[in-house]
């Protein structure tokens, strides 16, 4: 197989980044890379998924990755995991002998430690550029569940239809689930077991960069998490918040401490983001300098400045991404710089994942959430035209078409896109501009 039978396989089987923004999985192919990066950092408090998802599937997801690096003509492929995933190293221990361009590198429990551009630093010790891209220093990064996605599509001819997401916090039986897309959360939470609150909400993905949903919210093809929490905890609590009341609480309470800066991700790889003067800005509503706004363009949104660094409990992550979107909107572009020198100190300046869970108010929910690879049964489903990065795919069916699992419903449009496949045997109810409501059964 050649690259670009990878890539249009991967294109026509709708694989996309499983987990973060979802930026389809063929794109990222080329043959300028020297390296490709297996992410299985999973950083955030309570996510799960990859770690498990590797330890069960081992010889699967190595040999797609030894492959992608050899289509690509990549020199090397490193796992980056970290080194208290013992279960899962020890699997990868297992298979890794068979494959001699494919090395493990262990890392600490440090969050952000799964940023693509933090790992690239760790693995390789290359820093790319603030407004650059893995591939300008040759590196390309895919995580466990795109790799597997990668591997039924090429070897078993499965577009991806379903989602691995664990579901964890208040509820008895936390749960790893392989979910159809489309499958309401209310629906996947009853698979998983009972809510232990009344009243719950839903926080979906990490609790450092995901967002609040409701029981009506579908699982996507970056749905990584479903957290469950009781209305009166923090972050939730956290996630309500008024604009001009933060900026009003900055100017009242900012220190100029530095301690968002020093402990910020980015700054810390020499990227000209500093969220102190950002605050000290907007404290002082002093546009004399727009340095520092535009030094938001380079902000990951990892939150620590907001939800661990800030003595004050003050919202720099908030205003910032305020900031950076009214940028864009403004069609200011990103502009690539070349970075400062790696400061002294970074190391000791990384944030413990297990502090931060403490920090957050999770650490009674680290419970063990087995994965159950089956795929989690659903009678109406609501799939999404856009689930990932780029131009959403355009419906391929009516109301009242049969469909059966695995059929495209929604083609990819022109420019970067991916078709979206139908999860089960059924009949389409509606076609939206947004989604397409699919029913199981005749």
């Amino acid at each position: 197989m050649n690259l670009e039978e990878l890539k249009e396989i991967t294109r026509k089987s709708g694989v996309v980044g499983a987990g973060g923004a979802g930026f389809p999985s063929y794109a990222k192919m080329t043959d300028k890379a020297d390296t490709v990066i297996l992410n299985c950092v999973e950083c955030e408090p309570l996510l799960k998924l990859h770690r498990q998802l590797l330890a069960l599937h081992a010889r699967e997801i190595i040999s797609m990755l030894d492959e992608v690096r050899a289509t690509m003509g990549a020199a090397e492929a490193v796992i980056g995991i970290k080194s208290e995933y013992k279960e899962t190293i020890n699997a990868v221990g297992q298979v890794i002998g068979d494959y001699p361009k494919v090395r493990i590198h262990e890392l600490k429990a440090a969050y952000p430690m799964g940023d693509e551009v933090v790992l690239i630093y760790e693995v390789t010790g290359r820093v790319i550029s603030p407004g650059g891209l893995p591939i300008d220093e040759n590196v390309v990064v895919y995580n466990v569940e795109t790799m597997y996605n990668i591997y039924r599509a090429v070897h078993e001819g499965h577009p991806v239809t379903d989602k691995l997401v664990s579901i964890v916090g208040e509820i008895d039986t936390p749960k790893t689930l392989r979910l159809p897309l489309g499958m309401r959360v209310g629906d996947a939470v009853k698979a998983a077991g009972n809510v232990t609150v009344k009243d719950p909400a839903y926080l979906m993905g990490g609790p450092m960069m995901g967002r609040f949903g409701n029981e009506d919210t579908v699982i996507t093809k970056t749905t990584n998490a479903i957290i469950i929490l009781p209305k009166d905890h923090k972050l939730v609590l956290q996630a309500d918040k008024d604009m001009k009341t933060e900026k009003r609480r900055a100017s009242s309470a900012c220190c100029q401490c530095r301690t968002c800066t020093d402990l910020c991700s980015r700054h810390a790889l020499g990227h000209p983001i500093e969220p102190h003067r950002i605050m000290r800005a907007v404290a002082n509503s002093d546009t004399t300098d727009l340095a520092p706004f535009l030094g938001a363009m380079y902000c990951s949104g990892c939150g620590i400045c907001e939800k661990y660094a800030c003595p004050q409990g003050l919202s720099p992550k908030t205003i910032i991404q305020e900031f950076k979107q009214a940028l864009r909107a403004g069609g200011v572009p990103v502009e690539k710089k070349q970075a400062t020198p790696v400061p002294e100190g970074r190391e000791e300046r990384k944030v413990p994942v297990h502090r931060l869970a403490h920090r957050l108010g999770l650490h009674a929910y680290d419970r063990e959430a087995a994965i159950n690879d089956e795929l989690t049964e659903c009678s109406v489903l609501s799939v999404p035209l856009s689930q990932h990065i780029g131009a959403p795919a355009k419906a391929a069916v009516a109301a009242g078409d049969r469909v059966s699992r695995g059929q495209i419903i929604a083609s990819a449009a022109e420019g970067l896109s991916v078709n979206i496949h139908s999860p089960i045997d059924g009949t389409v109810r509606s076609v939206g501009d947004r989604e397409i409501t699919l029913v199981r059964g005749n």
